[in-house]
């Protein structure tokens, strides 16, 4: 799985909305989707993309957790995390390198230069089985 971060601010900045830091243009927006589509088509046409999603902005979340025994809802964003998972893709491939060597790609991806020098995507393997406890 190859996980993409960004921020509520960088959310608000992609869409003109108030931020510290300025506005995409309308160029760098179009310049995103160009790249992306082509990026997804590329793994498409490779037979490697299993599925790929870009998230809503942070503070369109809603957290869960257990407070006093009682599960309890909260909205986001929040202030706690400066950057909180923007998108992914699942690929299958030929192994670890091959999904590094599809991430690395990213690194291509066009946008303001203050982004770009902050982006970072992870690549994790995705468990198929239990890990074995009796050691």
């Amino acid at each position: 799985m190859i996980l993409t971060f960004a921020s509520q601010q960088q959310y608000q900045e992609m869409v003109g909305q108030p931020s510290d830091q300025p506005a995409w243009t309308q160029e760098d927006w179009a310049a995103l989707g160009t790249f992306m589509q082509a990026f997804n088509q590329e793994l498409l046409d490779s037979g490697e993309l299993v599925e790929t999603r870009g998230l809503s902005a942070p503070v369109h979340t809603r957290r869960v957790q257990l407070r006093e025994g009682v599960p309890v809802a909260t909205d986001g964003p929040y202030a706690e995390a400066e950057e909180v998972l923007a998108g992914y893709w699942v690929v299958e491939c030929d192994g670890f390198d091959r999904a590094t060597e599809i991430a690395a790609r990213l690194t291509s991806c066009p946008g303001p230069e203050r982004i770009r020098a902050r982006a970072y995507a992870d690549v994790r393997p995705i468990d198929e089985h239990q890990p074995d406890f009796e050691g």
